[in-house]
């Protein structure tokens, strides 16, 4: 609890419905300062995040783990969040190589800038009839070029129209990316196989949480990896629920002000109390 003040009774059923719905590993000083200072919102708060818990559609360690995604994605970087969700995760059986390789996916989300910005940068050349649209944009891949194609759709299990511009301008920078992705889906896993520790589906799960989080909102890649994960088994449902863990983003405005909240009623409190003494 944030104050030294004892809990009313209904913090302490409030706080043991919470240890019963999410876990004590969740629990951390922004929760703990909502529940001091506002006990309803508190509630209905743990009430949105229990909903994914009750449902269960992705297993306990998999939800922490698309969890993890979404606040150790570099849009958010919440580290109460990282912190408690890599706890829960292990309390579930996650492996280290799997926490590890949530990161490893979730570290792709730069490139993004080279997603939105190449289409951009190929669209204005055009328009400004630049001499660098006709020899570097326009015409087929050269060899190297179609290897490097045929390398990201071995590895990575998929190709988009997004890439081709891309592989035109910079092959030097593609494959770079390109072998910096590719890590945790050819990793060799210890048993002879060189795919990673989590299942395809579950990677794909997880690209679909970081870019669907309301700090990153990158329509082109929730699509494709929508669509990547029903290739791989997922079902709509299981899918739903990586939006709504997604969707819980929001309740860190409340954990983040919330302790700061309670940091500054009770300097004010302290020096309210202490600006009554005799003067001398």
């Amino acid at each position: 609890m944030a104050s030294d003040s004892k809990p009313s009774e209904q913090q302490e059923a409030l706080l043991s419905k919470f240890n019963t719905l999410l876990g004590p590993q969740q629990f951390h000083s922004g929760w703990s300062s909502l529940l001091t200072l506002d006990p309803a919102f508190f509630s209905a708060s743990l009430n949105l995040a229990s909903v994914p818990v009750k449902k269960s559609h992705l297993s306990p360690k998999n939800q922490s783990l698309i969890a993890l995604a979404v606040d150790s994605a570099s849009t958010h970087l919440y580290t109460p969040g990282i912190k408690s969700n890599i706890q829960t995760a292990l309390s579930h059986g996650a492996s280290l190589d799997e926490i590890l390789e949530v990161i490893e996916l979730t570290s792709t989300l730069g490139i993004h800038a080279c997603n939105i910005g190449v289409p951009l940068l190929v669209e204005v050349l055009k328009e400004e009839n630049h001499p660098s649209y006709e020899t570097l944009v326009k015409g087929e891949f050269n060899e190297r070029q179609e290897k490097l194609k045929a390398d990201f759709t071995e590895k990575r299990g998929y190709w988009h129209q997004f890439w081709e511009d891309f592989l035109k301008l910079d092959p030097e920078f593609f494959k770079a990316y390109l072998d910096f992705s590719s890590v945790p889906w050819t990793k060799d896993t210890g048993n002879g196989e060189k795919s990673g520790v989590l299942e395809p589906k579950i990677k794909e799960l997880i690209y679909c949480a970081f870019d669907a989080a309301s700090t990153h909102l990158y329509v082109p890649g929730l699509k494709l990896h929508m669509k990547n994960a029903l290739g791989y088994g997922a079902t709509p449902e299981e899918i739903l629920e990586v939006l709504e863990i997604a969707t819980l983003l929001s309740l860190h405005t409340a954990h983040v002000a919330a302790p700061i909240i309670a940091e500054l009623m009770g300097k004010e409190k302290g020096e309210a109390g202490g600006s009554g003494g005799s003067k001398s």
